[in-house]
Order: C-alpha cells, then structure tokens, then sequence
C-alpha cells in the first residue's frame, strides 16, 4: 500500500540542522515532518562542539539549564602544543554571551534532546528509517518527497522541501544543485582511548610532521583524532597496525602504550574531510541547508554551529511566509542563501587559510611546520580572542525572531 501525507515543510536529514529548524517551525505553529533515514542517531565519531552561539539560541528557546544538565565537557580555550610548547588557540572568554565555553557533548545526546523538544508539539513529526527515494515535482517546481519506510513506501506532499541530509546529500542530487569544491581533501582517523589522572586536563591540538592530532575530551575516555593527507590511511594499513601505532605515537601527548589499545582496524574509524559548497542552495520549492549546502573542514568544529546558525535563518525567512497563509516563493529561499552565503564563504576561506603554511618557506618545509595561522598566534597571543569569536559566534550570529 502507498501511502500519501500532506504538510507545510518537510525536511530530509535528522542532524543538528534538520531537527533545529524542524523544532524552530514546530513552535512557531507550522506543520512540518523531518525525514531520517537511520533508526536512531546513535552514530559515533559526528560533531559534537556546541559552540556558544548554539547555546545562546537554546537559552533563547528556553531549554538551557535543562540542556546542560546532560553529561557533557566544557572547553573555556582551545590548546594546541606545537614543537612541545602549549599554545592558546581559541580563548571565549571575552565573548559578549553568557555561556563562554564550547561544550563537548554526544550528538546523539543533542539530537534527542531536540527530537524530544520538538515532539511536544502536535504539528511535529518525526519518521525513523525513511530514506529518501526520489523527490515530487509539479512542473519545474519541487513539491514533495518520495521515501521509503518500514511500513512501505510514503508520498510527503509540501510547500517547501529542505535538504538537511549531511555533506553525502541526497536531495542536493535529486535537484541537481551544482557543488563547488576546494582545497584537497584530507582524512581523518577517528579513536577512542583511555582516560587517565595524569592526562593533559584540557581539549587541545597537537602539530607534527606533515599531520596533526587532536584530543577531545568525553569525560572518562579521550576521542582522538589523527589528521593526514588523503590516501595515507590505506599506506598505513598496509604497513600493519603496529607500524600505526608507532606512527600515531610521534604525535599524541599520551603515553606510547596508551596506543595498545587500538587492537585491531574496526578501533579506528577514517573520515573523508572537504570543504565544497552549492553554487547555489536552492532551486523552486527546494533549500539545502548545513553540510548539504557546504561541507566543512573539523577544523575549530565549526560545521554544526554553521549548521544551526543556517537553521535559525531559514526559520526567521519560513515562519512569518507560511504562517500568514502563503506560499514560499523563490525570493525567499533566495534570501536564505543570500543571509547565510557570506558566513560560509568566510569561515571556509578562514579553514583553507588555517591550512596553509607560510609562502616564503620552501615547499618542503612548508608541509613539516604548522599552518601559518598558528605561527600568527604564537606571534600575537592576542589572536587567540579573535579566533574565540570567530569558532564561537561564527562570522554572522542569528538571533530567534519567533
């Protein structure tokens, strides 16, 4: 049996940017169903970094002390050693807001927290295990979404489609949005180690020899991350997993034999980095938001604050259309992309930047040294408070309007 619904906006893509704007329309009294494919969010390795501009929307919303009573870990400044002298990154506690500290929390955490705000309302529904398959058109105008789900396939007739479903999009596909690329891609490999009392005591960075490494804080283990250039990975597993070991070693703060915990592959998860964007986001009667409009390097973890800050721009143009009773029309899909096309074009710019190494180096050397952006703040500590602005509140902060 093929069964068809009917709504005011449906969104494919339960990430951080899906489930805020679908709770952000839920409240404001707008009908709107958010498509997931998997059954739940319990995915490991995603971004985690609520920045301060994510909690200040959430103090908006009202849920804040509520939201930090959630087991998490909080980063007032962002370390990084480099060449063995620890240096401050990233320093929020000049920010003009309340909560000046980047809190590390589970996303699955976050997204539940959400989902579970967003279905005290009755206009708010949420399908698990709905992947979509193809998407409704009347004419040259997106009208819908065809998906798949336990119960059979599902028909979503709506006014409004929003592609929230990640830097692997399906509906930027579907619509044949045109993706731009920079930089190379490179790859980062994902593991989890143990926690000890005599463990550096803060979230930080470390720089080495044509690669970096980075440890997060979870509270009682470490998630570490080690960054290298596309392709090395399957070098390394080549070599073996105790040539790894060693390898991974030459960089990370922790006790060499802290790294006997990686047993086998299945502990180290690789993830593909890039940095793209849509030419343009949106086509009639289709938006893509978040990482389906611009996938972000995890550098500063700025990919789900841009992600909120997106959402919360779509809700501020979505809500005052739909609730006076009219339709979305191309000029206002337009101005979301154009509120939120400045910001990304900036931080990815900022990201490509941190990534390079100094001009005047010869070549060789410019791949053993840090980035050019570290070298600056060693220089002039007092970056640190700008980068602290510019990972925390973004290029351009959104506010609720309703």
């Amino acid at each position: 049996m093929h069964n068809k619904i009917k709504t005011k906006v449906v969104i494919a893509g339960g990430g951080p940017a899906g489930m805020m704007l679908g709770l952000l329309l839920a409240r404001a009294n707008v009908d709107v169903v958010v498509v997931e494919k998997h059954g739940d969010f319990l995915r490991d390795f995603r971004g985690d970094t609520i920045h301060p501009s994510t909690l200040d929307i959430i103090e908006q919303l009202g849920f804040i002390r509520e939201f930090l009573a959630l087991p998490h870990t909080r980063a007032e400044k962002l370390h990084a050693q480099i060449a063995g002298r620890n240096i401050t990154i990233a320093d929020f506690s000049w920010l003009p807001i309340r909560h000046r500290f980047i809190a590390f929390m589970p996303q699955w955490d976050f997204l539940n927290f959400l989902a579970g705000k967003a279905g005290q309302f009755d206009n708010f529904r949420l399908l698990m295990n709905a992947p979509v398959t193809d998407l409704l058109r009347q004419g040259d105008r997106i009208c819908g979404l065809q998906v798949d789900t336990p119960e059979g396939p599902l028909t979503i007739e709506a006014d409004v489609v929003i592609g929230a479903d990640g830097r692997n999009s399906v509906i930027r596909e579907k619509a044949g949005l045109e993706i731009e690329r920079f930089g190379e891609p490179t790859e980062v490999v994902w593991m989890r180690l143990s926690k000890q009392p005599d463990d550096p005591k803060e979230t930080m960075g470390h720089a080495g020899p044509r690669q970096g490494f980075v440890l997060i804080d979870r509270g009682d283990y470490w998630q570490c991350g080690y960054v290298v250039r596309k392709g090395t990975f399957d070098v390394m597993k080549a070599k073996g997993l105790e040539a790894f070991r060693a390898r991974v070693s030459q960089v990370c703060p922790l006790p060499t034999d802290r790294l006997e915990e990686i047993r086998s592959w299945d502990d180290a998860s690789l993830l593909t980095v890039r940095i793209d964007r849509l030419t343009r986001w949106w086509k009639p009667g289709v938006i893509c938001i978040g990482d389906a409009a611009h996938a972000m390097s995890p550098i500063g973890g700025v990919g789900v604050n841009l992600a909120i800050q997106d959402a919360v721009a779509a809700a501020n143009v979505l809500i005052p259309a739909l609730s006076s009773g009219g339709s979305i029309s191309d000029t206002d899909l337009s101005a979301i992309e154009k509120r939120r096309s400045f910001p990304t074009k900036a931080i990815q710019r900022l990201q490509l930047m941190m990534r390079s190494r100094k001009k005047d180096q010869p070549k060789t050397k410019r791949a053993d040294g840090p980035p050019a952006f570290v070298l600056a703040i060693m220089r002039f500590p007092l970056l640190a408070h700008l980068a602290g602005r510019l990972i925390g509140f973004g290029v351009r902060r959104e506010k609720l309007r309703y």
